[in-house]
């Protein structure tokens, strides 16, 4: 599942995740007992008979029938379901999931298909824990294998998971409905009574009834179409691989497609509203080569005869890996050449390059519970680079990456963070496991693993994996047994690489000479939260080295700070370069403290070559002005990676309290010489979040001086920038964070050249189409009179482009006028000109406006209720939600507001990681302010001209 992009500058990086789950992974021991609502359907006096949150393990769901009848008119389905069942004990109970259906019917046959039971059997309910009990009569036998048959109904669903409703509009104003499913990770028992667990891997064949004027779909292809009654279609599909009830799927539309095949076979479909068809040819064309990509990278054919990928109108997240029917947002799927931006087109690339990953990594081979879900989405996300830089190199995906870290540095340094293999047990907890650790933290990790084991034994590691583990579950351990075991006999003679215990004492390790144990390597990156700060120290010809734990919420000179770094230890490896040679040192640090021999010629040492390693570095004893002066004198003598992981690490560690700010300042001075975008923008990222939390304080002379000096130092820059899509995608994504940038600072030339290009946009009545890059920042200057926010809004309802209607709401928000921003927020309170999908990234786009973060803040506050109702209590957009409206406040009265808002929660906040978080960042930017607005102040009053 990819997650949606998110357009809320959080200062330092803030990242966008949780604190640690309320229960533990372990199921309570002792007996059964009666649990939640006896509500049944003829249960007696029946009590349920099970009271863990997780199923018994001794039924096993081996097949399932699944016939649905959805019904677009009264938004209402109803079906049956008929279950092959292995039991493995004896037992008079059948324990599944159900949520929100009516069950009318449940009765139990035998592999001869005679019911056990000439009576319909009792049904119990226990809504708690979303299951349901069936009660038989006669034992099940263990050893024997029955069927379960269940006939149920419901409405389909106001939201975003389960089975549920999404509608759109014509050109010609008229609205159509469709009905769609989301069910990762637990909401497939919303549409059907299933064993809905991943480690329940099943066959699955499904039937779907609809008028003729719509089509379905669902993960495998259609094997027939049959007319049954009242002039309904039956679309019979073919027999499913066997997998996870969260990646089954369905839908009912009349949507238009375009066809292609992979050079091994698949058909490869992309389905859109009938008048975006022609968005989706960019779409299809990388979903064609991405699968390529994969079945040679992976070297396992894709299973399936075809690959579905549709773009629906109303979907929470960014995409979803259903094995063979993949659905998204329209943002995630479709491009429009006229309207959308060179960082659209990456985001829609990047995005079918994570999904079609899952189609091995979470499809074929599934984590076995929850609490693993990163051995999902860390490898998916990690995919998406790997797969985007082969396929389409021009996109210089590369360059991304080192933010996926850095975001994922930003929440690993808070205490509230989190190991990447943490407990989950109920939904809300499971829900929450889709963040940054998962994705961003776990990615990262395998770039370092990568790197340190070299491109050719992680991928034969991983192919063995997928191949070991093929419709099977697996753990963490499988991974690192899969990449320890990539040995034959000959290596092991020819001493190469080979990574575990048993082998170290035959393998030397390639690194520095040592033994390796991967899987105590690996534990310490998974099973602890947080990441180590390396400080570097230079005595004579020896380099010392310490490592602790990395933390922005707590300075070293606080009380607290020994506490929270017991117990931390890490196995790092190291990589380092001097300016002694271009050679990429290794060295593997598993203990607190270390040395190494550099040699008494080496005059600088950079850490953390292109930060492959997942850690911050320091340089102590005037180390950081070694670099400050490298940085000015030949700033090429290092790697763009290495220059932007060096600014990155310097304002970290201001904000760690180990570096003055006026140090990292000095660092960035170098910025005038710097040719590329990566670290220029990492150093115009500082200044800018600096600029837009301190705009929000009463602080209006240093704001003028702040904004002033970016604008004169970056002048050069800013002049260059053309207003066009002209250029590299480096530079075409410089112009468009400059110049956003340069007018929001009111620069007179920025301003004119916008207000020019946005008047004769309005003239021409949407005829004219702006250059994609700069659209936003000319909608953004446009929006700020009434005539002209009035006619942007009317665009905003009309538009067929997603990618068009997100430029639009970025600037609608952009007002200064607090009423507009209110109204904003109510259209997308109410869910019709602005979707609800959509409500949560305009709640951020509003708290990012100086006029706009306290009203986002009341809002919340006050609709609270509402807003758990319509995105669930876990999901990331109430996670977003609560970090987001809340990352700008940086004074102790709104840290005070914050925590009396939580406090008046109390129930739902303490099921949340994300309100420790917000928290912790809260106090991390008051501290912040305390320290260094002085510094900022008489920084800014030395260097301005």
């Amino acid at each position: 599942m990819a997650l949606v992009r998110l357009l809320v500058l959080f200062l330092f990086h803030v990242s966008l995740a949780g604190s640690q789950p309320t229960q533990s992974s372990q199921q309570a021991p002792g007996p059964p007992h009666p649990a939640g609502d006896q509500s049944s359907l003829g249960s007696g006096n029946l009590s349920f008979p099970w009271s863990r949150l997780r199923l018994p393990r001794y039924i096993i769901p081996l097949h399932y029938h699944l016939l649905l009848h959805p019904n677009l008119t009264s938004l209402s389905f109803t079906g049956s379901v008929q279950i092959q069942i292995d039991v493995q004990n004896n037992t008079n109970w059948v324990v599944l999931h159900s949520k929100g259906l009516q069950i009318s019917k449940a009765t139990i046959l035998d592999q001869n298909l005679a019911h056990l039971s000439d009576q319909i059997l009792p049904v119990l309910h226990n809504p708690f824990h979303e299951q349901i009990g069936i009660f038989s009569p006669r034992v099940l036998s263990s050893g024997q294998k029955y069927f379960l048959y269940i006939e149920f109904g419901a409405e389909l669903v106001e939201g975003f998971y389960g089975f549920y409703k999404s509608t759109y509009r014509t050109s010609a104003g008229e609205t159509r409905t469709l009905a769609s499913t989301h069910f990762e990770p637990t909401s497939a028992r919303m549409a059907f009574p299933c064993f809905d667990e991943p480690s329940f891997k099943a066959n699955f064949a499904i039937r779907i009834r609809r008028s003729p004027e719509y089509i379905s779909l669902s993960n495998m292809p259609v094997v027939k179409t049959v007319q049954v009654n009242d002039g309904l279609l039956e679309d019979q599909f073919d027999v499913s691989v066997k997998m996870s009830t969260y990646l089954v799927a369905f839908v009912i539309c009349d949507f238009k497609s375009v066809t292609a095949t992979t050079s091994s076979g698949v058909q490869v479909s992309i389905y859109a509203a009938p008048e975006k068809w022609q968005q989706t040819r960019y779409a299809l064309e990388v979903a064609v080569k991405m699968l390529d990509f994969y079945e040679e990278y992976f070297n396992i054919h894709y299973p399936l005869p075809k690959q579905d990928l549709i773009a629906i109108p109303d979907f929470q997240s960014g995409a979803m890996e259903n094995w063979g029917l993949t659905t998204y947002r329209e943002t995630s799927l479709l491009f429009d050449p006229l309207t959308s931006s060179i960082s659209d087109k990456l985001w829609v690339t990047m995005v079918i390059g994570h999904e079609l990953a899952h189609q091995w990594f979470g499809n074929l081979v599934t984590m076995e519970w929850w609490n693993d879900i990163w051995l999902n989405e860390g490898f998916a996300r990690y995919m998406e680079y790997i797969s985007v830089e082969a396929t389409y190199p021009d996109l210089k995906v590369e360059e991304y990456l080192l933010h996926t870290c850095f975001a994922a540095v930003g929440h690993d340094s808070l205490n509230s963070s989190r190991p990447i293999s943490s407990p989950a047990e109920s939904p809300t907890q499971i829900k929450q496991m889709f963040d940054t650790v998962s994705y961003d933290k776990g990615a990262c990790v395998l770039h370092m693993l990568r790197h340190f084991l070299t491109d050719d034994v992680f991928q034969s590691g991983i192919v063995r994996y997928l191949r070991k583990y093929s419709y099977r579950n697996a753990h963490n351990q499988d991974l690192w047994d899969s990449l320890s075991n990539t040995c034959s006999e000959e290596d092991f003679i020819l001493g190469k690489h080979c990574y575990n215990s048993n082998q170290a004492s035959k393998n030397a390790y390639l690194f520095a000479g040592e033994h390796l144990d991967l899987t105590a390597m690996m534990n310490t990156w998974t099973l602890q939260k947080g990441i180590p700060l390396i400080t570097v120290r230079r005595k004579g010809s020896w380099l010392l080295l310490r490592q602790d734990r990395f933390l922005r919420t707590v300075l070293p000179s606080d009380p607290l700070w020994s506490t929270l770094q017991q117990g931390f230890l890490w196995h790092i490896p190291l990589t380092y370069k001097t300016d002694a040679s271009s050679t990429i040192h290794r060295h593997l640090m598993t203990t607190q403290t270390d040395s190494i021999h550099v040699g008494e010629e080496v005059g600088w040492v950079k850490v953390n070559t292109d930060m492959t390693g997942y850690y911050v570095v320091h340089y102590e004893d005037g180390g950081w002005d070694e670099m400050t002066k490298l940085l000015l004198a030949n700033h090429t003598a290092l790697s763009y990676k290495d220059r932007t992981q060096l600014i990155h690490n310097a304002f970290q560690l201001v904000t760690a309290g180990h570096l003055p700010l006026n140090k990292a300042l000095d660092l960035i001075g170098y910025l005038q010489l710097e040719t590329h975008t990566v670290p220029l923008l990492q150093g115009l990222g500082y200044l800018e979040a600096f600029y837009r939390i301190i705009e929000k304080r009463n602080e209006f002379d240093l704001t003028s001086s702040l904004g002033k000096y970016i604008l004169q130092f970056f002048r050069a820059v800013i002049d260059q920038q053309t207003w066009s899509d002209r250029g590299s995608v480096s530079e075409r994504r410089l112009r468009s964070e400059v110049l956003s940038l340069a007018c929001h600072l009111d620069d007179p030339p920025c301003l004119e050249r916008a207000r020019q290009s946005f008047r004769d946009w309005l003239q021409s009545n949407g005829t004219l189409n702006l250059p994609t890059d700069v659209a936003e920042t000319v909608y953004s200057v446009g929006a700020q009179d009434d005539h002209s926010w009035a006619s942007l809004l009317h665009t905003y309802n009309v538009s067929l482009s997603a990618a068009q209607k997100n430029k639009i709401l970025f600037a609608l928000t952009c007002t200064r006028d607090t009423d507009k921003l209110q109204r904003l927020l109510e259209l997308g309170l109410e869910g019709k000109v602005i979707r609800s999908q959509d409500l949560s990234t305009l709640i951020l786009m509003v708290a990012r406006n100086p006029r706009g973060h306290q009203l986002a803040w009341n809002f919340v506050k006050k609709n609270w209720d509402t807003l758990v109702e319509k995105f669930q209590l876990g999901s990331f957009c109430i996670r977003n939600i609560i970090i987001g409206t809340t990352g700008q406040f940086s004074s102790p009265e709104e840290l005070t507001d914050v925590q009396s808002f939580f406090e008046s929660i109390k129930e739902q906040a303490s099921q949340l990681r994300a309100t420790q978080v917000a928290l912790d960042n809260v106090q991390k930017n008051v501290r912040w302010f305390q320290r260094n607005l002085e510094t900022l102040r008489n920084w800014l009053n030395e260097h301005m001209k």
